[in-house]
């Protein structure tokens, strides 16, 4: 890990202002990036997750915690051929949630990481960054479990940024930057915990 001190107001300014960092893969430089359309996964009625999964929910085989291995689940989410978390985003995230911004909700089965989601937490809003699992179904569960957690804590908007296949099957969908940005601004209205 490197020594330099980012400006975490500037960059939690940049988060409010509906912008995310991805590190470029071509030099690896972080940059703010937006997009016309945002993912939600719905906090509401709307979110949904297959039959097969409700049966791994019943059986439970997993536990979840919340940022009890944290740089874990920043590497997990960053293990892949083709990632935007560079180790200058790892250090970004590092210090975001040492300054209580960044989170990791985690599955584990006994005493193994199963899965996680890496998200960035500004009043209401969840940010998700990131997921990923080293047991079958631990990011599922996680996801689940994540969104429970959330409507627990009063959260208003659950942020997945861009959608994928993997996202739809919850339910995720798209609006548009106008509409993101009102629920952005009435989320960071609220004071929420994730922990």
């Amino acid at each position: 890990m490197n020594n330099v001190q980012y400006d975490i107001s500037a960059i939690i300014q940049g988060y409010a202002q509906g912008y995310f960092l991805m590190a470029d893969g071509l030099d690896g430089q972080l940059q703010w990036y937006s997009s016309r359309e945002r993912t939600l996964i719905p906090l509401d009625e709307r979110f949904r997750y297959p039959k097969s999964l409700r049966r791994v929910l019943n059986q439970q085989r997993f536990s979840v915690q919340v940022n009890r291995a944290f740089r874990a689940v920043v590497d997990g989410c960053a293990d892949r051929d083709t990632t935007w978390i560079s180790d200058e985003l790892k250090q970004v995230y590092w210090e975001l949630h040492l300054a209580g911004y960044a989170h990791s909700f985690e599955t584990w089965q006994g005493d193994e990481l199963a899965g996680g989601i890496l998200g960035v937490v500004i009043g209401g809003a969840f940010i998700g960054e990131s997921m990923f699992y080293r047991i079958p179904d631990g990011s599922k569960v996680a996801m689940v479990k994540l969104v429970e957690h959330l409507r627990s804590r009063q959260f208003v908007l659950f942020d997945a940024q861009l959608m994928n296949e993997h996202l739809s099957r919850f339910g995720a969908y798209n609006i548009g930057k106008d509409e993101y940005h009102g629920l952005l601004r009435f989320a960071l209205r609220r004071r929420c915990r994730l922990d």
